[in-house]
């Protein structure tokens, strides 16, 4: 397949076209910026200045892709968007850029799923297989590990971390760190449980899955306290590998862990 271009979008010289590129009507890519092969841009939608697609990205249309970081500070340095690969970037998506007072960087990874109308602020990190539903919405410096899930119309505070495989529920406020495999939701989200759903389906075997629900009782629902809980979860599962990276995720918070739903202590 040929790169195919459409004759109304308006495509700055200094941008780097791949080959088998499919840019469609109406659509703005400015300098500075590079397309990966077997990228598609549907119509209307933008690329600015700065941003890097790998391969066989897909950008929908209105969606608005590497735009100056909404920050005050701000003052139009050179900063910058990297997309890895096999992305879907929705409707209304915003992704903005990095700021010198960050890592000069956003980047997003491989095989992530944005929805219609998620935004991804100045120097957030999405590693590989994130999926954003719609209306999500992160603020400036999040992190997210390897294939969280962000609920729709969730809203993640500044510097908040989110650990690999965890799930955030539908209009849930982030404001606290998420350890890796835990599901959290609420106004204010907090921790329920394991993502056990989600664990089962990515593969782990019900050996470590029921250690990751063993390790999560001892620290937030025996009425342990939390050092006396990891604790204990280090010494009686701490082999598997789940829930080492678990304890570890919990030690190197700087913003803190979510609380837990105050049920646990109940049960």
């Amino acid at each position: 397949m040929a790169t195919q271009i459409h004759k109304t979008a308006i495509i700055d010289p200094k941008c780097e076209v791949g080959v088998d590129v499919i840019i469609g009507p109406y659509t703005i890519i400015e300098g500075n910026t590079r397309l990966g092969d077997e990228t598609r841009i549907d119509a209307f939608a933008q690329v600015k200045n700065y941003t890097s697609f790998g391969r066989n990205n897909h950008v929908y249309s209105y969606a608005c892709i590497g735009e100056a970081p909404q920050d005050i500070k701000y003052k139009g340095e050179e900063t910058w968007l990297k997309i890895g690969d096999n992305n879907k970037i929705r409707e209304y998506a915003t992704l903005n850029r990095g700021t010198p007072d960050g890592k000069g960087l956003t980047l997003i990874g491989s095989n992530c799923f944005l929805m219609s109308y998620t935004h991804v602020a100045h120097d957030c990190e999405l590693s590989d297989g994130v999926i954003m539903a719609n209306g999500a919405t992160l603020a400036g410096h999040v992190k997210l590990d390897y294939r969280a899930v962000i609920g729709g119309l969730c809203a993640v505070h500044q510097f908040v971390h989110i650990g690999e495989y965890a799930f955030i529920g539908g209009k849930s406020g982030v404001a606290q760190d998420v350890p890796p495999y835990m599901l959290a939701a609420g106004e204010r989200a907090k921790l329920y449980s394991p993502n056990l759903i989600g664990m089962r389906r990515a593969g782990f075997d019900g050996e470590e899955i029921s250690a990751v629900k063993k390790a999560f009782h001892a620290i937030w629902g025996s009425g342990l306290s939390r050092e006396e809980g990891m604790k204990k979860a280090e010494e009686e599962w701490g082999k598997f590998k789940a829930v080492e990276k678990l304890l570890s995720f919990i030690r190197s918070s700087s913003r803190g862990i979510a609380a837990p739903d105050r049920s646990l202590k109940k049960k």
